[in-house]
Parts: C-alpha cells; sequence; structure tokens
C-alpha cells in the first residue's frame, strides 16, 4: 500500500480533525440563531444557555490543539481563583493565543464565559462569524467613537444583569511583526512614550473604557494580565501557523533529528499569569493609561528574562 508524503499525510489528518467541529459548529450557530428571539423575554437564560454552546465548542477545539496535536502549555505566575470574572489583557503573537487563553480559561472554569472583543471584519468568516454575533462578542472597528455604542451595549449586560464573564482583549490591537514594531519604535519616539521590549505599544482608550465601566460592577473583582511567550527551535516567539495547530501531531514533543513516525515540532507554549484586583488600580482614565503602559514595559522585561532563560537551557541541552 503506497504511503501519503508527509505534508499531504498531515493535510488529511487534519481535516479528518477539523470537520466533525466545524459541523458542530454549525449546529452551534442554529442552536444559537434559535435563542435569540428569547434573548429580550429571558436574557440570562440565554447567556447561560449560549455560555454552555460556546464552552462545547471550545472546549473541542482546544482539545484537538492540546490532546490529539501533543500541545503542552506551561504556566506560571499567579494562581487565578475558579470561576471569578474579570478583565482579561494580554499581548498578541499569533492565532495560537487564543489557545492559550483558553487554557487558562479551562483551569478557572470559565472557557464558556469568555468573551473577545473581536474585529468587525469575522463576521463575514463563514460558520464563524455568525456564531461569535450571536454569542455577543464584542464586534468593533478600532474607531473609538463608531465602536461606542457596540461597548454600551455589551457592558450593560455585564453591569446590568450580572453575568459572570472573562472580556479578553489584545492590548496591542494587532499581532507582532517586526515591521509593526520599528512603527511603534518611532511612534513612541515622536510622542515620547517608553517602548517596551518585544511587544507593541498598548492601545490605552479600550482599555480604559473597558476598566471604568466595570468597576462599577461588583462581581468584576480583577485585571488578568497574560503574557504569552513561544519558542520553536532557536526561534523565539515561534508559534505555529493556524492550520498547523489544527493538524500536525506532537507539537511539543522534541524535534530531534528521529524517524518521522516519532519525531515532534518542538514548540514551546507558556503564559505567565498576573492577578490585580479592580479597586487597586488608578481611578482617573489617565492613571489607568499608565497603568497598562507600565504593565507593558514590565511584560517586556519578562519576556526579554525569559528569551535569556530558554536561550542558555536550549544551550545546555
Amino acid at each position: 500500500m503506497a504511503k501519503f508524503p508527509k505534508g499531504i499525510a498531515t493535510h488529511l489528518r487534519g481535516i479528518a480533525l477539523i470537520v466533525p467541529w466545524l459541523l458542530w459548529l454549525l449546529v452551534a450557530d442554529v442552536l444559537l440563531s434559535l435563542l435569540l428571539p428569547f434573548k429580550f423575554l429571558f436574557p440570562d437564560a440565554v447567556y447561560n444557555a449560549s455560555s454552555r454552546i460556546a464552552l462545547s465548542v471550545w472546549l473541542w477545539i482546544q482539545s484537538i490543539f492540546e490532546v490529539f496535536n501533543g500541545a503542552v502549555i506551561t504556566v506560571s505566575g499567579d494562581r487565578l481563583p475558579p470561576h471569578e470574572s474579570a478583565i482579561v489583557i494580554a499581548n498578541h503573537v499569533s492565532w495560537s493565543d487564543f489557545y492559550m487563553i483558553q487554557a487558562m480559561a479551562v483551569q478557572a472554569g470559565m472557557l464558556g464565559r469568555c468573551r473577545w472583543f473581536a474585529k468587525q471584519q469575522l463576521r463575514l468568516v463563514p460558520f464563524l462569524g455568525w456564531g461569535l454575533w450571536a454569542m455577543g462578542m464584542p464586534l468593533v472597528s478600532r474607531n473609538w467613537l463608531r465602536d461606542k455604542a457596540e461597548l454600551d451595549r455589551v457592558f450593560r449586560g455585564i453591569t446590568e444583569r450580572k453575568w459572570p464573564i472573562w472580556l479578553i482583549s489584545f492590548s496591542e490591537a494587532t499581532r507582532f511583526t517586526h515591521k509593526k514594531y520599528l512603527e511603534s519604535e518611532q511612534w513612541c519616539a515622536s510622542n515620547n512614550k517608553p517602548q517596551p521590549l518585544h511587544l507593541l505599544y498598548p492601545r490605552t482608550k479600550g482599555f480604559v473604557a473597558t476598566v471604568q465601566h466595570l468597576r462599577k460592577t461588583p462581581h468584576i473583582k480583577a485585571v488578568y494580565d497574560f503574557t504569552i511567550a513561544y519558542q520553536h527551535g532557536q526561534q523565539w516567539q515561534g508559534a505555529p501557523e493556524m492550520w498547523d495547530t489544527l493538524s500536525v501531531p506532537r507539537l511539543s514533543g522534541p524535534a530531534h533529528d528521529v524517524p518521522q513516525q516519532i519525531s515532534g515540532e518542538g514548540y514551546r507554549f507558556h503564559v505567565h499569569a498576573r492577578r490585580f484586583p479592580l479597586e487597586e488600580l488608578p481611578h482617573d482614565d489617565e492613571g489607568l493609561a499608565k497603568w497598562l503602559e507600565a504593565r507593558w514595559a514590565v511584560k517586556g522585561k519578562w519576556l526579554d528574562e525569559t528569551k535569556a532563560l530558554w536561550a542558555d537551557e536550549g544551550k545546555a541541552m
């Protein structure tokens, strides 16, 4: 019996793993749509039902990444209380960041309660876009005046209905690239702002508005700051492509020169978590903006230290 080349076999494996999930995503979209007419009559029940549907969707794809494809996610930093509602901020490197944050949510029992700030363009993505909208994800354009009505809608459910939630945003608003880093350096130099290491300068307006709205709600207890780090061989912040996360086995296995059937990709996945009680954050807008700026400086230093540590570990192997 002829063997497929490794590339074709990997693609077929990915298709076999992802097609059942896509079919369930379609079913989930239908179920979420059926819930929409009841949203105004029974908002709490619909939110809870939507969260259970979301849990099944995200847990399934998380299992593809971690269980079937062997990604090992390590964690350091603060322990997160179970079932606590929070504002979540993180740096943005690649598609894999979603798995990293979801792994933290699984540990805290909040995966179904995750709501992400997402780009409006995602509405056009087949299967995914409609589900995001139906689940009540904040879909924004990054234009603050244009997004205000959308954010007021999202915040209203959290503040008035006391819905449990992780409200998640990538404060850099875009993925890190070397080109964007150079642009960030130029902007910081022109505006007398500190450029963090290994990160883009954070956007502050959305963070400030989120904190100022949600700090009025007693069940929102903290801001979680996740610093995401990757390593692939000697490549710092080398993360797998989206399709690789869904198709390639043994993502965290040792990348040695051994037969294909037992070799791995050698990716390293890590999240450093910090928890900050909301009551301890500054109360004025300018203070919150400076707080986020300072956090990004600390994150950059942690990333720089981790890069050096992992490089030393690699030399010792």
